[in-house]
């Protein structure tokens, strides 16, 4: 018809946590710290971890076939699915194609996507990716899902206290409650070694603390100065002469390495 699909975003969203969590409280005590260096200080109270039998791609397989059971949606209406995640347990083998099992008895196999892997940033950069997909010439009519899931585990020392574990699954797709406004994103990408994993053999990452949240509060600012950029540019076609402030958003949600950040 060569009209966009209108209102594409997130339809429904399903999010799990192992049941398991270590007390921060205690975990002051165990390692021997001041009191309150974790729970004050980076304003953490539970930490959550899997069990024996978990990893990222048991979170993922019941965060997406709850998705779905819960919306009451046929695995054939699926026809891209994307996972965001750094829990590389294969260095091939996608988290992605493990999810196919829960597609089998349906026989739907006629579904894009990947795995997205760049630290935290490929939860985000997987749902800009279903959208774009949605309003693209390849979309064929039917739903995308986005998987964003992790298990943050850090060697003793001061980062160990802001891991944890979890798995986000969003149907994406058009006339949804919460729409990605078209034309209106901010995106800051550049070279840094605050966070990395060069040893594929050890799930623990390489972090430099005070570099990575100047990493952070940077990207903040330069994304939040496009899409103001943005905003006023779309704003003036329509007509309206005055500056986008904060006061113009209804609600903010961050990404929080750790929740005093």
């Amino acid at each position: 018809t060569g009209t966009w699909p209108k209102d594409v975003g997130i339809l429904a969203l399903e999010v799990y946590f192992p049941a398991q969590y270590v007390d921060q409280e205690e975990l002051e005590q165990f390692d021997g710290v001041e009191a309150g260096k974790y729970t004050r200080g980076l304003g953490q109270k539970q930490m959550g971890f899997c069990a024996a039998h978990e990893d990222i791609n048991s979170l993922c397989l019941t965060v997406v076939q709850r998705l779905v059971e819960r919306g009451h949606l046929s695995w054939d209406a699926i026809g891209r699915l994307e996972v965001g995640t750094e829990t590389v347990i294969d260095k091939s083998k996608a988290v992605k194609t493990v999810l196919m099992q829960l597609f089998h008895d349906s026989g739907n196999t006629d579904v894009e996507g990947i795995d997205t892997t760049n630290a935290c940033y490929g939860g985000t950069a997987s749902l800009f990716n279903a959208a774009a997909w949605v309003e693209s010439s390849a979309w064929d009519g039917r739903y995308a899902v986005v998987v964003c899931g992790d298990i943050a585990v850090y060697a003793t020392g001061n980062a160990r206290p802001t891991g944890g574990a979890g798995a986000v699954a969003m149907l994406v797709g058009p006339n949804a409650p919460l729409v990605l406004e078209r034309g209106l994103r901010g995106t800051h990408m550049e070279h840094a070694y605050d966070f990395y994993k060069p040893d594929l053999a050890s799930e623990y990452p390489v972090v430099d603390g005070q570099l990575s949240i100047q990493c952070y509060l940077r990207a903040l600012d330069r994304c939040y100065a496009v899409y103001r950029r943005k905003a006023e540019s779309q704003w003036q076609q329509d007509g309206i002469q005055r500056p986008f402030t904060l006061d113009d958003f209804k609600y903010m949600i961050f990404h929080t390495p750790f929740c005093k950040l």
